[in-house]
């Protein structure tokens, strides 16, 4: 009878295993945050000035600095705006959310808009800084697209004066990844990113090495020179802002392919 049972308790622990096994093959990647205490929260009222570059199909805001592409494909659309550089502060300001209204001008709209950095507006030092260079250092500005400055001033006026500050951004789903580069060299953009907006620091892991810190390219892109080919890609990111550390664990699979994007499920808060 013990012998008996001891069989039915083997066949049980088998099927148990089984299941198990199953369910962990079919759902292997996963991601887990890592959160500190620290939450972005909405920053005082600052004042800067604003302009539009494109037209209404924001057609010329495409790409960018921050590299993020295509910005409907990457979830920006057309609420965006290129910051002068004290603003860009060399890409770190990439992905940043700011509330902007217009105000001091018979132009201005009530209300404000939101929109996330996605560009640089350089500056033209052939003009003066009060006159047509307005992204000159050390001014603060805001180069809008066209249907988001639309939403706080007339499109003929041009310049106005706006009250602008830092807001969380909210998005939906979590931190994407766009991977570049070749076997040697990896390059990853970083996009959708809530909370705070931005990336500070970033490391990479496969799955048959340990955490390998990567550097800052250009504005929100990332890279390592290191060999990741055939393994899942981890990452581990700090916000640049708030200082959330979160760590995404095999978002990318073994057979990842440079240009695409892999999405984890999990985000800064």
């Amino acid at each position: 009878m013990a012998s008996f049972n001891c069989k039915l308790s083997l066949i049980f622990l088998i099927i148990v295993s089984m299941a198990f096994f199953h369910q962990a093959m079919a759902a292997p990647y996963y991601s887990t945050p890592t959160i500190s205490p620290t939450t972005f929260k909405a920053m005082p009222w600052k004042q800067a000035f604003a302009t539009f570059y494109g037209d209404e199909t924001a057609s010329e805001t495409m790409g960018g600095a921050c590299g993020y592409g295509n910005l409907f494909n990457s979830g920006y659309g057309t609420a965006t705006a290129a910051l002068s550089t004290v603003l860009f502060g060399n890409g770190y300001s990439c992905g940043q959310c700011f509330q902007i209204m217009c105000v001091k001008s018979k132009f201005c709209y009530t209300g404000f808009t939101t929109i996330t950095a996605t560009n640089l507006c350089p500056p033209n030092w052939s003009q003066d800084s009060n006159h047509g260079g307005w992204c000159n250092p050390p001014r603060q500005h805001f180069d809008m697209s066209k249907p988001a400055f639309m939403k706080i001033a007339q499109w003929k006026a041009g310049i106005v004066p706006v009250s602008y500050r830092r807001v969380p951004c909210v998005k939906k789903g979590g931190i994407k990844f766009a991977l570049q580069g070749n076997g040697y060299w990896l390059l990853v953009y970083v996009m959708n990113v809530a909370g705070g907006g931005d990336v500070a620091s970033m490391w990479v892991k496969g799955s048959k090495t340990g955490w390998m810190s990567m550097s800052h390219n250009w504005g929100a892109s990332y890279q390592a020179f290191a060999t990741l080919s055939g393994q899942t890609l981890s990452f581990k990111l700090t916000s640049y802002t708030s200082h959330e550390t979160i760590i995404v664990n095999n978002v990318a699979p073994s057979n990842w392919r440079v240009g695409m994007t892999y999405q984890a499920n999990v985000n800064f808060h």
